[in-house]
């Protein structure tokens, strides 16, 4: 059985179909230009449309040119070339209805962007009469980002960690290198470097010797963040996550772990350019997120099976973890001074200090403790700054563990 291919001409609407479907594509995140709308145009003219698979792979094959951008570009097809009355439907979700409490499926990587790009102008078509105006006094109020920086991330709507990814996104990243033993050639400086010299010098024969400089090579230390994802902490380290996807965008050796029974390497799924599809990979690849919490065996198998290896040219380790472990806790202070010692700065993010009575009286807190160099919250977007803040200069008297330590020991005695 042969299927027929259909001639897709100049004079019907399928280009600009074609360029409205690239211009959603381009507000999803994918870098499709006028080149590239004008040859997908050309490509569909000349292939035809056979069945709607060919003419998946037809556009596919000449708009997406990465590969992080393949689920985005799936999911924008999805939307945009279905039938008109399920396109019909999507459109009335945006116009008010009564509420749906019905359980919603899980979102598809990249869902919320495209939907966002595809409809991001239906509501302003809207007719003014169906917008109800209000008036409200905000002399005496806050903004709303104000409000969304000082709130607690376990305590926003879905909307609201929306625009909370959003807002870690833009967040402007430090800045911070250090020296390595390799040198780089410099225009002016106090070491020269004897090889270039001479190099030079004989271009031109000896007749004229310029001295050449050199200075050490600066890069970025690596950061190596240990993340809690046990029941209590799930939230917490979803939000994190997002930033350090960001933060591994602009430099390149980051490593992440994760643990709540078991020690898990995510670091090959949190390169991928796409967040959605980052955190996706990471939630297929762990098996025990939102369970129970084992700390101490956690940081056992990291000390045995990837201290060498990440923790190297003055690493830095953020751990993020409430720090209520369940086990004995003989081993979790050995184990926390061996990173402690491997590392240049161990940071421990704790969600716990976001309550203004918070005390270290729990067993694996003390343990830990005198092990860290800086204690800080990471509950909003407020803790996330200060942190983003902290990573290229020296710690305050405010993140000073010692403090919390002599707490701990006024409390005790």
């Amino acid at each position: 059985m042969t299927t027929t291919r259909a001639n897709a001409t100049s004079e019907g609407r399928i280009a600009d179909n074609i360029v409205y479907f690239a211009r959603a594509l381009r507000k999803a995140g994918l870098r499709v230009g006028p080149a590239s709308v004008k040859d997908a145009i050309e490509a569909v003219l000349a292939a035809g449309i056979g069945s709607r698979d060919d003419f998946y792979w037809t556009l596919h094959s000449v708009l997406v040119s990465r590969r992080e951008d393949h689920a985005t570009f799936d999911e924008a097809f999805r939307l945009f070339w279905k039938s008109r009355e399920l396109v019909e439907k999507l459109l009335a979700m945006f116009s008010p209805v009564a509420p749906d409490h019905r359980e919603r499926e899980k979102l598809r990587a990249a869902e919320s962007r495209v939907s966002r790009a595809l409809f991001a102008g239906h509501e302003n078509s809207q007719p003014l009469s169906q917008v109800p105006e209000i008036e409200i006094d905000a002399r005496l109020t806050f903004s709303g980002n104000e409000v969304l920086r000082a709130k607690d991330f376990a305590q926003m709507s879905a909307e609201e960690l929306s625009a909370a990814r959003r807002a870690i996104s833009e967040l402007r990243l430090p800045f911070d290198r250090g020296a390595t033993r390799r040198y780089r050639p410099a225009p002016r400086g106090s070491r020269i470097d004897p090889r270039a010299t001479m190099r030079a010098a004989s271009r031109t024969g000896g007749s004229l010797i310029l001295p050449k400089f050199r200075s050490p090579r600066e890069v970025h230390p690596p950061l190596v963040v240990l993340a809690d994802i046990s029941g209590s902490m799930s939230q917490y380290t979803r939000i994190f996550l997002h930033f350090l996807h960001a933060l591994g965008e602009k430099r390149r050796r980051v490593h992440a772990f994760v643990f709540g029974t078991r020690l898990t390497n995510i670091t090959r799924q949190m390169r991928n350019r796409d967040p959605d599809q980052a955190l996706a990979d990471c939630s297929a690849a762990v098996k025990d997120w939102s369970g129970g919490t084992r700390i101490g065996e956690a940081l056992s198998d990291f000390n045995r099976l990837w201290s060498r290896r990440v923790l190297g040219q003055g690493a830095m380790v953020l751990l993020i973890t409430d720090g209520l472990e369940r086990e004995d806790i003989g081993g979790l202070s050995a184990e926390m001074e061996r990173i402690h010692k491997s590392c240049r700065r161990l940071i421990w993010l704790n969600p716990l200090l976001r309550f203004d009575g918070f005390e270290p009286r729990a067993r694996g807190v003390r343990a830990m403790l005198p092990h860290v160099d800086e204690f800080r919250p990471v509950h909003n977007l407020e803790a996330l700054a200060d942190l983003v803040a902290s990573l290229d200069r020296r710690s305050s008297a405010d993140v000073d563990p010692r403090r919390w330590m002599e707490l701990a020991s006024r409390r005790s005695a």
